[in-house]
């Protein structure tokens, strides 16, 4: 605990130092005001572009940082405005206009393509902004970013089409005022930069220039001015959808229905409602589920929409982990004689959710989630009187988050968070707190964060655990380092709306590294990166672990990537989790961990990576051998395939099996992993597409003897024990997936998914004899049609004539022709 009294006293004193200014200039453009809102097509041919301010003079971001634009890739931009949103007008010169990288791809994803982006921020002050971006084959991807954080995941609805000409390629681009925010008031002055991607070469432009020697993306923003009399408009917007779902599993057919309804409100300027009514989930992504045999929950990535979207505030401080909310039941089900659980559901159903997300003028980020999940029964029958009776595994409850991050000088916050699970009647309640402070000095060099959570979990009676953190480190320059300590209480537990994790340790963690700043020689980019962790568990005191890590990354001028590295734990490791018990732990052997990776131009029609990671341990034969290789090949611009092949061998592995009356038993294994995985997509246009998923995860386990852990970490061999532990374990997913964006926001998706799980009490090694128990397996064949539609609320109106509370002809011209701004198929 010194070393964090420390670490916080030289937090403060460089706080109090840290005052002086780094001045950052900044370009300035004009916006035009214009009364007739030009055609959204591509080409820049109306009278309303001609005698614009130009944006132009772009500077290269990367590779070379700051060399400016040659003028045989001069780029120039102008900017309008009417009462509806603002207007973006690209000229990108290219002197090989048949090279454009311009790969098809689905919405929201960057391939092999060249693209123009826009970072507008609404209240100037360098923390948060909107990202638009349109490649060359007319696709768009667009996100929100604080302080250099992307969530991809937001999605607005705005308007763009691209042409590619003789000597350049144009971008037209019109973003309504109902998907940006900005504060009230007579004249806007907005935060904005411009980039393109030269995709052949690699090479990066920005607007206004970008230092990569220090600070974050955002604080190098330009300026637009000119912008004046603008009001927002109600942002009121509804996605009703319908679904329908024919769904076969062990000879029984279901055939379902469902309508509902997201909602998006804008309570201000800054602040948005989502809700999401009668809530329909049935084509998220499948989980990539695997054997585990750790002492940890696995912690399966969120694929709901609702979850996903707009989450950047709520990601603050890991204390949300979205999947507890509709997760599995946490009531156990106590069975009298001659009983059995017949119905034991794996999930619960999700009534209804809302967030409430925004930022003030001043910084202040706040935001609201709440959910509700409905009762939850299992269904236990009597084998004897065949009587059944439903047991209550989950009641009624309510999940809610609030955040208030307030950011300020650029890159600093400070940001409270706090989660709460209530559950109705008997069952237990939990809360954490968390309080975080992450300031980054006016110089952009120095970095300083700490952090302080609480976590109370209530049933009988109150369990309290406290995690705490500070840390310092250097971001400018090439030799870059940080030091920091961490520690979590064994009673820390934040596992109703979050996830924990290792809990009782304190670690210590020191860092060096060293980059180019600038191509250098044959190379591109260089990382050597170096890395100390020292970890002693809390309560009572114990060495768990010193670790040393060196990891490299190197990329050539001909863009092939490679690198390595090597990792020991010279002094062994007392592991406190394995034996799944208080104050009990095992000795782990030290190992010596060394790797190296490969990947070649990923521009090319054919590329792949390899990687290579072997452990070896200083025990016996023990060790574990890591493969993955992941070949790609583009067909054409719309047509591309992607393999993966993952192995893990493990050889004389030792973990962890049973509990025989305080006896914890451990087995010595050879586990054999491998995973393969296909996905295919053949894109239409860049508003149709059709996707294969494929994965098949197999994982045989088989034990050779077993031990009894002693009380001091030994094993000591245990002749006596011969339960049967041997496992196989298979997880099959296909789906083929059609997408149609019919119109902007809305979509048809029309999905097949194939599913088969099993599980032998053996290890099968044999491939064809493990494919003939998988198939034995019943199979969930699943056919699905989602129909989902934006409504606008302003657009909406026009539709029934009410004409009246449009101010102007520029307005309805914009909503009462919606040819306007289509999006090209």
């Amino acid at each position: 605990m010194k070393s964090l009294a420390l670490i916080l006293l030289l937090f403060s004193l460089q706080i109090a130092v840290s005052q002086e200014t780094d001045t950052i200039p900044r370009k300035k453009i004009n916006a035009m005001r214009i009364t007739e809102a030009p055609k959204i097509d591509g080409v820049l041919d109306e009278a309303v572009w001609k005698d614009v301010p130009i944006a132009t003079n772009f500077v290269e971001r990367m590779p070379n940082n700051g060399a400016p634009a040659p003028d045989s890739l001069r780029t120039e931009v102008k900017i309008l405005y009417d009462d509806l949103g603002i207007y973006f007008g690209a000229v990108m010169k290219d002197p090989e206009i048949d090279k454009i990288a311009k790969e098809l791809t689905e919405r929201d994803d960057l391939g092999n393509d060249d693209f123009f982006f826009i970072l507008l921020n609404g209240y100037n002050d360098h923390q948060q902004s909107f990202e638009f971006v349109v490649t060359a084959a007319g696709v768009q991807w667009d996100s929100k970013i604080t302080n250099d954080n992307e969530d991809s995941s937001w999605n607005a609805v705005w308007y763009s089409d691209i042409r590619i000409n003789e000597t350049n390629w144009t971008v037209e681009i019109f973003i309504p005022y109902s998907q940006l925010r900005f504060p009230e008031k007579d004249v806007q002055l907005w935060g904005l930069n411009m980039e393109r991607e030269f995709r052949r070469e690699r090479k990066r432009f920005s607007w206004n220039h970008v230092d990569n020697s220090k600070g974050a993306f955002l604080i190098y923003d330009g300026e637009l001015h000119n912008i004046k009399n603008i009001n927002a408009p109600l942002r009121l917007s509804f996605q009703p959808y319908v679904s329908s779902y024919v769904t076969s599993f062990d000879g029984k057919t279901e055939v379902n229905f469902n309508g509902g309804m997201d909602l998006k409100y804008g309570i201000t300027d800054a602040f948005t409602l989502d809700m999401i009514l009668i809530p329909d989930f049935g084509q998220t992504k499948f989980d990539e589920r695997v054997l585990n045999l750790t002492a940890f929950e696995v912690q399966y990535d969120e694929q709901r929409a609702f979850f996903t979207e707009g989450t950047e505030l709520f990601s603050k401080g890991d204390l949300f982990y979205s999947r507890r909310v509709g997760s599995a039941p946490t009531g156990d089900v106590d069975l009298n004689i001659h009983e059995e659980i017949v119905e034991n559901p794996a999930t619960v159903d999700l009534i209804n959710a809302m967030k409430i997300s925004g930022r003030t003028n001043g910084g202040l980020g706040i935001g609201i989630f709440n959910g509700i999940t409905e009762r939850t029964y299992a269904q236990v029958k009597d084998s004897i009187s065949q009587e059944k009776r439903s047991v209550l595994v989950e009641p009624l409850t309510n999940y809610n988050v609030l955040v208030l991050d307030q950011r300020f000088g650029g890159n600093s916050s400070i940001s409270f968070v706090n989660t709460n699970t209530t559950r109705e009647g008997d069952f237990r309640d939990a809360n954490a707190s968390g309080l975080y402070a992450d300031i980054t000095n006016k110089k952009n060099t120095m970095r300083y964060w700490g952090r302080a959570e609480g976590s109370w979990v209530m049933t009988n009676h109150t369990q309290f655990g406290i995690e705490g953190g500070a840390g310092l480190s250097k971001i400018s320059g090439s030799h870059r380092m940080s030091g920091e300590v961490n520690f979590r209480t064994k009673d820390y537990n934040i596992d109703d709306l979050g996830y924990t994790g290792r809990t009782n340790y304190i670690n210590y963690y020191g860092y060096y590294g060293f980059r180019y700043l600038k191509p250098k020689g044959g190379l591109n980019n260089l990382y050597l990166n170096f890395n100390l962790n020292f970890t002693r568990r809390l309560e009572p005191d114990l060495y768990n672990e010193f670790n040393f890590n060196f990891n490299s990354s190197f990329t050539t001028k001909k863009f092939i990537y490679f690198g390595g590295g090597f990792e020991t734990t010279p002094f062994g490791v007392n592991d406190i989790y394995e034996p799944r018990e208080e104050d009990r732990f095992v000795k782990v052997p030290g190992y010596y961990d060394g790797w190296a990776w490969f990947e070649t131009d990923y521009r090319k029609k054919f590329a792949m990576g390899l990687t290579y990671d072997w452990y070896v341990y200083s025990e016996g034969w023990r060790d574990e051998k890591r493969i993955d290789f992941y070949p790609r090949y583009r067909f054409s611009d719309k047509w591309k395939l992607f393999l993966t092949t993952n192995i893990i061998l493990n050889n004389e592995d030792r973990g962890y099996v049973n509990n025989l009356d305080g006896d914890i038993i451990f087995g010595q294994r050879d586990r054999n992993t491998i995973e393969n995985a296909i996905e295919s997509q053949y894109i239409f246009n860049n508003v149709m597409a059709l996707n294969l998923s494929f994965r098949h995860y197999y994982s045989d386990v088989s034990y050779e003897k077993f031990f009894t852990l002693d009380t001091d970490g030994d094993l000591i061999l245990n002749p006596d024990y011969h339960e049967n532990h041997n496992t196989t374990y298979n997880n099959w997913n296909i789906d083929v997936r059609f997408s149609w964006w019919f119109a902007p926001g809305s979509q048809l998706t029309l999905l097949y998914r194939n599913a088969i799980e099993s599980y032998q009490e053996e290890a099968v090694h044999d491939f064809n004899r493990n494919f003939d128990n998988l198939f034995n397996e019943p199979q969930l064949h699943s056919l699905s049609l989602r129909i989902s539609y934006f409504l606008d609320y302003n657009r909406a109106k026009s539709w029934f004539g009410k004409k009246k509370n449009i101010p102007n002809t520029a307005q309805a011209s914009v909503y009462a022709d919606k040819r306007k701004y289509r999006m090209k198929l």
